[in-house]
């Protein structure tokens, strides 16, 4: 093997190093059901629940796809600023920022796929959901509307 060839064998094998595991296949998220108490109205929606920085860091990438009453709810220990990005994301979603009792502070509506520029939360908050792109003024949510989780 010349030495051109072993350069480039060991950048490919240093490159397949550095694939980071969120290219790798997808966790078999915890799933889990939730209501969104609006008024007189109840939506319900089956979630997978990304609660480790792992699941957390791959949430929705790749998927091409997400039924209307389904989403992913990210689930941190403590109350935070939380951030996002659409990076590797291929659906337009609606952002619900939740407090630790249940309220809906902030919706972020129609992030669009591929999207760098963060989407933060104004306030510190316990948990974010993320529903397929105008599902919640679809169904009329809002901020102040209520979060509850059945797992």
């Amino acid at each position: 093997m010349s030495a051109f060839s072993r350069r480039l064998f060991l950048a490919g094998a240093a490159l397949c190093l550095a694939v980071p595991a969120i290219a790798a296949e997808p966790p078999a998220w915890t799933r889990g059901v939730l209501d969104i108490r609006s008024g007189e109205r109840v939506h319900r929606f089956d979630i997978e629940i990304a609660d480790d920085p792992a699941e957390r860091a791959r949430g929705l990438m790749f998927r091409q796809s997400m039924p209307a009453d389904a989403g992913m709810l990210f689930i941190y220990g403590r109350d935070r600023i939380a951030s996002f990005w659409m990076k590797n994301t291929f659906i337009p979603l609606d952002m619900l920022f939740i407090a630790d009792d249940g309220t809906i502070r902030q919706i972020v509506a129609q992030v669009q796929p591929h999207e760098l520029t963060p989407v933060r939360s104004d306030m510190p908050v316990r948990a974010v959901l993320e529903l397929n792109g105008g599902r919640a003024a679809e169904l009329g949510i809002e901020p102040g509307d209520r979060v509850v989780l059945y797992r």
